[in-house]
């Protein structure tokens, strides 16, 4: 496949055919986060209550996945754009190889951890039971989910966007379809509770690496694997991930700053603990189709960057920032119009909805100004410039939200920490163009 086109074609058509895909599958991907903890949901509130204190976990494994695949697309991309076609086949070679290996790693070291992780925040009993339960069987499938989403960097980075919405897509239907068989049975199938949601999640994310390995198989793509390119490069191993780790701790910073605020506000309610789980499966409705425009537009910067369009380069960056903003002002009129109904999908307690939907209309506030630091930190990612990024990404997960959450919290409760976030963000936008203007050459 020629990936010329990345570099000729108009910008504009072009971001968007490379966006529209991955922002219509992290669309997708939002309303299988939705459903899965709706259904998790009508279970129990203390299973809703385990699934928010495993997702600070199940985030870690992702942003593994994803940071490093982030690294491995980067470096194709360039490579491509520069015409060096055996460096391209290296660096996916080698990328799917630390994949896996990371993703053995994680299983083991997420089952043994959760135990331990889940008393840190609960005396419940029966939370800490569930959100095991959950977990040994959804962190079973971290190769998978690591070997799935390299696989969809790679793809990114030869500008098969279509094949990674199908793929995403594919996974995402059969997980709700699914959910509801296994949970509460069908027929045959026994009824497996919340085991159940943690099976159907890990099938989807299977049928999505499938899908990956047969168009592999059945139709060429611009890099190849080789067992010939198996054994480390020591430069390519430290380009992979001298990109691959900042991006990795941009994505597991969210972690950290959703564990830490779990800790402040535990001193209140579970309720502020539930209110900030179901906030951070509701955001993905926002973030993910910015992530998605965002995520066309790494590989379109990474190849024009390498071959030396720098001119382009910024008129990509503008065209994208432009997209973000209108994805986070409707997200914005939404969480102030209809809070109360957005928490009623996941709590049906009138004390979760109404601390619920305080809390949206007061992170809300940041969410316009957020863009300048999705945009910046996707675009200095693109550009191999990964330690930049990250510097925004710490301003926004932990140097600003989290001693300024503790401190208004002292002051106003969990109020001060929905407060928080508006008050970051508006910061951090600051920071990250300062950062893009002296980085973004």
């Amino acid at each position: 496949m020629d990936e010329r086109f990345m570099k000729e074609k108009p910008v504009l058509p072009l971001i968007v055919s490379m966006s529209l895909p991955m922002a219509v599958s992290m669309l997708v991907n939002s309303l299988y986060n939705i459903v899965d903890s709706y259904f998790v949901a009508r279970i129990s509130e203390n299973a809703m209550t385990a699934l928010s204190m495993v997702y600070p976990v199940q985030n870690l494994v992702n942003a593994v996945a994803i940071g490093f695949g982030v690294g491995v697309n980067a470096v194709i991309a360039f490579h491509l754009g520069a015409e060096e076609r055996t460096k391209a086949d290296i660096a996916a070679t080698q990328g799917m190889l630390f994949a896996v290996v990371h993703g053995v790693i994680l299983t083991a070291g997420c089952i043994v951890a959760i135990p331990f992780f889940l008393r840190m925040y609960t005396p419940s009993a029966e939370v800490i039971s569930l959100g095991v339960r959950y977990s040994v069987i959804v962190f079973a499938f971290a190769p998978v989910v690591n070997s799935g989403i390299t696989f969809e960097k790679i793809f990114q980075a030869v500008g098969r966007m279509n094949v990674t919405m199908i793929s995403i897509m594919c996974g995402c239907m059969i997980n709700i379809i699914l959910d509801p068989v296994f949970i509460w049975g069908f027929g045959p199938v026994p009824a497996m509770g919340i085991e159940g949601a943690a099976l159907a999640t890990g099938i989807g994310q299977t049928l999505s690496l499938v899908i990956y390995l047969l168009v592999y198989a059945l139709s060429p793509i611009g890099v190849r694997f080789s067992k010939g390119y198996l054994a480390p490069d020591g430069e390519m191993v430290k380009r992979l991930y001298a990109i691959g780790i900042p991006a990795t701790l941009n994505m597991a910073l969210a972690s950290v700053l959703i564990s830490s605020l779990n800790a402040i506000l535990a001193a209140y309610s579970e309720v502020s603990i539930l209110v900030l789980g179901i906030y951070y499966k509701l955001q993905t409705f926002l973030y993910l189709p910015a992530n998605g425009i965002v995520q066309g537009m790494r590989p379109i910067i990474g190849y024009n960057y390498g071959a030396g369009e720098h001119k382009r380069v910024k008129q990509i960056y503008g065209i994208v920032l432009c997209m973000s903003s209108i994805i986070m002002i409707a997200g914005t009129v939404i969480c102030l119009l209809i809070p109360d109904r957005l928490m009623g999908l996941f709590t049906h307690t009138d004390e979760a909805i109404s601390t619920g939907a305080a809390a949206l209309r007061i992170i809300s506030a940041g969410f316009l100004a957020s863009a300048v630091s999705v945009t910046s930190s996707g675009a200095l990612e693109g550009l191999g410039k990964g330690t930049a990024s990250l510097i925004i990404s710490l301003c926004r997960y932990v140097i600003i939200i989290i001693p300024t959450a503790f401190l208004l919290s002292r002051f106003f409760g969990s109020a001060g920490v929905w407060s928080a976030f508006g008050i970051t963000e508006l910061i951090t936008a600051v920071i990250a163009g300062i950062i893009w203007r002296h980085n973004g050459e």
